[in-house]
């Protein structure tokens, strides 16, 4: 009997971003691969991993913060997607995610990370020239004009907020390239 892999998007936060918590993408890579995931690959410095398990990810995910907490002396959060949740999720989103913005950015849920705290904040937030949707793996943020980007609660606010840190952040065109990629390893 033929078990089947399943294909997942790993997206680290805060790392390699202005000279702080430099993690090599090749050395990770090599540290999934020696872990027994497979078709291990990345995309651009940020990040982006992607990987096939025959294993569900609550078998796994211990495995992994496993990974980073021993092979990197700095504390890594990360989202963990499937590649048909993170496809729903682009195939959900709303008519306004593809028009002319200003500024797109998708924050992604970390693993721990309580989610009623998004919630709240945004059930509160008055949004100044912008446009939010909430999302089961992350929030999409749409910005309308880059001259007001300072008085956005995206700006003025969100940084504040306890629960940034364990948000990690792609823009949209980062987010749509890692679409790409999946839809095409079938």
């Amino acid at each position: 009997m033929e078990v089947n892999s399943l294909r997942y998007i790993l997206l680290l936060r805060g790392i390699n971003v202005g000279g702080k918590n430099k993690v090599s993408m090749s050395d990770l890579e090599q540290l999934l691969l020696n872990a027994g995931f497979e078709d291990v690959a990345s995309y651009i410095n940020s990040g982006n991993v992607f990987f096939s398990s025959t294993q569900n990810s609550e078998s796994f995910i211990p495995k992994i913060t496993h990974l980073l907490k021993t092979g990197y002396d700095f504390s890594i959060p990360f989202a963990l997607i499937s590649k048909e949740e993170y496809l729903e999720e682009r195939a959900a989103l709303p008519e306004w995610w593809n028009e002319k913005l200003a500024r797109r950015d998708v924050l992604f849920f970390s693993l721990g990370l309580d989610k009623s705290e998004v919630f709240d904040f945004i059930d509160k937030s008055s949004f100044y020239n912008e446009i939010v949707h909430v999302g089961s793996h992350a929030l999409f943020w749409g910005k309308y004009d880059e001259s007001e980007y300072l008085k956005t609660t995206y700006h003025k606010q969100l940084m504040r907020q306890d629960f940034y840190k364990k948000i990690t952040i792609r823009n949209g065109n980062t987010f749509e390239k890692i679409a790409e990629i999946l839809e095409k390893k079938r």
